[in-house]
């Protein structure tokens, strides 16, 4: 949400017998989970929003079934002082102090630690930097200095995790033309992960449909003609801040596609970390469970591929 412009609010006004206990918890939870403030004993504040409005219907509906009184109200005029009152009863940025000391720890043992743990860790990390950013409707300072420190630190341990993962490099980003990239070989590093997965989709559905993707067991044995792709010297690969998969898209001039760029975001965020993108662990769990499942590499592209077509349709239809 926009840190400056002035939102409207929405309370809800609660009510519940006192021998209602259990549901009178199990709303509060719902609604510590979406960040709600408490301006008193049964009235909880949040910025007007459509998600909001579900939010605290949804709870109002709890209430009443169990018979109580609830009311949704939106505040369309509230005072300048009043705003400033609203918005601190939102300030989470102490929250986010733990999480960067858990980042730091964890950096700092590294070096000790064996790859498993360190992943396991720091994926636990992000899930509680997910949650806590998601109920932080004015994230700031705070909560970019945490997104940038767990970015660091999960390249850092995708690293040990896979030695062999492209290096970014620094460079201009040539346009080119989709014409002279048809019926080609396009290789890379075999048991693939997300960024070769969503790459190699990429390539098929939108840069060269009758091509071929060859699966390197040794990225030296990459066919001559062959185009390389995620994998240090590859023709595409990480540049600046850019995976391969955004690579490409600026390639051939595919930016432009708004489904496509938050796929690349979705991609970036798995691959390398940064900016939060609900739909991530999402992904990751069932990419994980199609790479387990499948032993044959062309067989995970093909389910990754079914997976990535209806990302791009729902992403369209939004």
């Amino acid at each position: 949400m926009d840190t400056h412009a002035r939102p409207r609010w929405l309370t809800l006004v609660i009510s519940l017998p006192g021998r209602r206990g259990t549901a009178r918890m199990r709303v509060w939870r719902s609604l510590k989970a979406t960040g709600a403030a408490v301006l008193r004993d049964g009235v909880y504040l949040l910025p007007d929003t459509s998600a909001a409005h579900a939010a605290f219907e949804k709870q109002a509906r709890v209430i009443r079934a169990a018979g109580g009184s609830a009311h949704v109200l939106r505040l369309d005029e509230v005072a300048r002082e009043q705003e400033q009152t609203f918005r601190a009863l939102f300030d989470r940025a102490s929250e986010y102090g733990p999480l960067i000391d858990a980042l730091n720890k964890l950096r700092s043992t590294l070096a000790r630690r064996r790859s498993p743990q360190a992943s396991k860790q720091v994926r636990a990390i992000r899930r509680a930097f997910q949650s806590l950013y998601a109920a932080d409707h004015f994230p700031g300072a705070a909560a970019e200095q945490t997104a940038q420190r767990l970015s660091e630190v999960e390249a850092l341990v995708a690293a040990l995790a896979s030695p062999d993962e492209p290096r970014a490099h620094d460079g201009a980003i040539a346009a080119l033309d989709r014409r002279a990239y048809r019926g080609r070989t396009w290789a890379t590093r075999a048991r693939p992960w997300v960024d070769r997965l969503a790459s190699a989709w990429l390539i098929k559905r939108f840069i060269d449909p009758k091509g071929k993707i060859l699966w390197l067991m040794d990225i030296k044995k990459i066919p001559k003609r062959g185009l390389g792709f995620d994998f240090d010297g590859a023709t595409f690969t990480h540049v600046g801040s850019r995976v391969t998969f955004e690579t490409l898209l600026a390639s051939f001039d595919l930016e432009r596609d708004g489904a496509l760029t938050r796929i690349g975001q979705l991609v970036h965020c798995l691959d390398v970390g940064g900016a939060p993108v609900a739909e991530a662990q999402g992904l990751a769990t069932i990419l994980a469970g199609a790479r387990a499942r499948l032993s044959k590499d062309d067989a995970l592209l093909a389910e990754a591929s079914r997976i990535f077509d209806s990302l791009y349709v729902a992403y369209q239809e939004e």
